[in-house]
């Protein structure tokens, strides 16, 4: 078992950077895989990166590519998502997950509550 809380969200313009960070409790945290999802208003969940459990390889979604990055610190048990030049279609609720990995990400049932990323045109 995992527990995950997620923080970091909030307001932003255009254009603008945030970082969330993902504390992970329980079970050792340098077991999992991490990734980061989103859900925004009236759309399915998607994937927006992941992180293998040393770090050493990381995966984007075509949307974030180049702008997003994901890192994680297996001693603070923290996964972290920098996101730079921000824009209006990343608006949604951002989730972080545990999980293994298998030539990709494979997310476990294990999520987070979730942090609203909210960014204004």
């Amino acid at each position: 078992q995992v527990q995950l809380v997620e923080s970091g969200g909030g307001l932003v313009q255009a254009g603008g950077s945030l970082r969330l960070s993902c504390a992970a409790s329980g079970r050792t945290f340098s077991s999992y895989a991490m990734g980061w999802f989103r859900q925004a208003p009236g759309k399915e969940r998607e994937f927006v990166a992941a992180i293998s459990r040393s770090g050493a390889s990381t995966y984007y979604a075509d949307s974030v590519k180049g702008r997003f990055t994901i890192s994680r610190d297996n001693a603070k048990s923290t996964v972290f998502l920098q996101m730079n030049s921000l824009k209006p279609e990343d608006t949604a609720v951002y989730s972080c997950n545990a999980g293994g990995w298998d030539a990709g990400y494979v997310p476990y049932d294990y999520w987070g509550q979730g942090t609203q990323v909210t960014v204004s045109s």
